[in-house]
Parts: structure tokens; C-alpha cells; sequence
């Protein structure tokens, strides 16, 4: 077989197909005498005859069956193969259009830059907007993809998980509970809080959370930037309720530490979002594909 041609083999397959040399010849703009050449040559290479004639027909032998089936796999594998390189290609250049909401700022933007060194030519626009934005701009279908942490419930998605996203109570480094285990979730009703604005969907979940327990809190202040309500806590200016992925910095950890609190963390997931029906883009199903690998660190990370 090393000397077998994919040409010898397309003719090969459509004339097992069809049965007759004749049919094969007119499917492939080709001479009978060039397919009965090639049919030949193919034989010989194989080393066994590949049809048997009985009347005006063509049987296929034990060997020809064979590799009739192999030529399916083959043929079956190319096209596969041919679609990845039409992939490849389109990534050469592109433009990925990305919505995320202001958490993810904090590790979507360092998974980017691997992603633009392996497609250099593909441009990102990224936008950073609260739950209520990224609501309005599905609608609006303004993006390739969006990255959330809850499913609309009045829009029509397609959507995946692929990472946790635990809420964590977290206090100065000097707060009293900070070295206290399982703090009773009643024990925050007396504490001042820094909240995210309404319209967060971080705020949403965690207002739920108290509502269920009866857990009156006193909301000191309240800010759009999950690094203002930071240095509002290093400030002493109180306590709050922040996604695990904020707290990723060295710096961070120095000063900031995490409440042992019961019914923590809130357990929530970030998901791809986009609007059902909507065909994605070679860029964005590979980013998604990308993605989904390079999250696995920080499975660790949020441990």
C-alpha cells in the first residue's frame, strides 16, 4: 500500500460505490481506461484483486470490501481534518467581541493575553459592565460572548459553566472575627457593611442569602468597583461580600482575610452566555474552548 495514491483511492471508492467502471468514470469527469488504469495499479499494490466481474457487474472481494470500509474512515478523517485547517485559517485574523461583568476584570484579563500571543492577528474588545449592562447588551446582541455569574431569566440563552465563583465575607486583616471559626451568620447583623451597588449581581445574592436568615445589616456605603470596596476595607470602613477571585493579589492577602461565617461561601458559577440561536464564531468557540483549559488553575485558587 505505500505506493497507493488518495487518487487511486477516490476512484477506487466510487467505482465500489456505484458497482461499474462507467458510473465511476462520469462522476469523476474521468476515461473508463483511466479508472481501469488506476483500479490496476491499485491492485497491484495491494497485492489481492479488489472486484470480481459476474456478468455486466462488479462484486467487491473480501479484500475490496476491506478497503472500501478503510476508505470511509479515511475519507471521514480528511474532511475533519480540512475543516480544522478552514478553522486555522479564519483565526488568522478576527476580532473577538467580549462582555463580562466587573468581577471578572480581576482574572479574564490575564487569560487574554496567553490567548492573543497564540492568535496574534485576532483584535479583543473587551467590556466591563455591572449584571443590569450585561443584561441589556445580550438583548441588543452586541457581543460575541458574555461572561456572567447568572443566567437571564427573561432572555432566550445558550450558556455553559466553567468555573466557580464562591462569595466570601471579607474584613480587615484586624477584625475581630478574624480568628474566629464558624461565626453564626446572626453575628453580621451588627456589623457596618460596604455593598455593591443595586443592580449587582453580587448585592442580588447575597441580599437573598440575608433575607432567609433574617439578617438586618447597616450599609455603610456603597460602590460600582470591587476595588474601591477593598481599600474601603482596609480603611476600616467595614466589612463586605466579594467574590473569591477579587482577593487574588499577595497585597491583597496581607491586608484583607476571609470571615469563617456559616452559609459561606455563597456558591455561584460563572458561565458563557450568548443568545440562543446565535451562530458563534470560529474566534469565539475557540476562545471558549481556550478558555475552559486555562480556568483549571484556578480551581486551586479559589479553594
Amino acid at each position: 500500500m505505500n505506493q497507493a495514491t488518495l487518487h487511486q483511492l477516490k476512484v477506487f471508492e466510487a467505482a465500489a460505490r456505484h458497482g461499474s467502471f462507467t458510473r465511476a468514470a462520469e462522476e469523476l469527469f474521468l476515461t473508463q481506461p483511466t479508472i481501469s488504469m488506476q483500479i490496476k495499479q491499485l491492485t497491484k499494490s495491494v497485492g489481492l484483486p479488489l472486484f470480481e466481474q459476474v456478468g455486466k457487474r462488479l462484486y467487491l472481494t473480501e479484500a475490496g470490501k476491506e478497503l472500501f470500509a478503510t476508505c470511509h474512515q479515511l475519507f471521514d478523517m480528511i474532511a475533519k481534518f480540512e475543516i480544522k485547517v478552514a478553522n486555522l485559517k479564519g483565526l488568522k485574523r478576527g476580532q473577538l467581541r467580549l462582555a463580562v461583568i466587573t468581577t471578572a476584570k480581576f482574572f479574564i484579563p490575564r487569560l487574554l493575553g496567553p490567548f492573543c500571543q497564540l492568535y496574534p492577528g485576532i483584535d479583543i474588545s473587551l467590556k466591563v459592565t455591572n449584571h443590569e449592562g450585561i443584561i441589556e447588551r445580550i438583548a441588543s446582541n452586541l457581543d460575541d460572548l458574555y461572561i456572567i455569574t447568572q443566567i437571564p431569566e427573561n432572555i432566550d440563552v445558550t450558556y455553559k459553566q466553567f468555573l466557580e465563583n464562591p462569595l466570601v465575607v471579607l474584613a480587615p486583616i484586624n477584625h475581630p472575627l478574624a480568628n474566629k471559626k464558624n461565626i453564626p451568620i446572626k453575628d453580621l447583623s451588627g456589623e457596618s457593611f460596604i455593598m455593591r451597588e443595586p443592580g449587582s449581581g453580587t448585592r442580588r445574592a447575597v441580599q437573598i442569602l440575608f433575607d432567609r436568615y433574617g439578617v438586618k445589616v447597616q450599609v455603610k456605603l456603597e460602590l460600582g468597583s470591587n476595588e474601591a470596596i477593598k481599600q474601603g476595607i482596609i480603611g476600616g470602613l467595614g466589612i463586605s461580600i466579594l467574590s473569591r477571585h477579587t482577593l487574588m493579589s499577595a497585597a491583597d492577602k496581607e491586608e484583607i482575610t476571609i470571615l469563617d461565617v456559616e452559609n459561606f461561601p455563597i456558591r455561584r458559577n460563572w458561565y458563557f452566555v450568548y443568545p440562543s440561536g446565535k451562530q458563534l464564531s470560529i474566534v469565539a468557540s475557540t476562545y471558549m474552548d481556550y478558555l475552559l483549559d486555562a480556568v483549571k488553575p484556578l480551581h486551586q485558587e479559589v479553594q
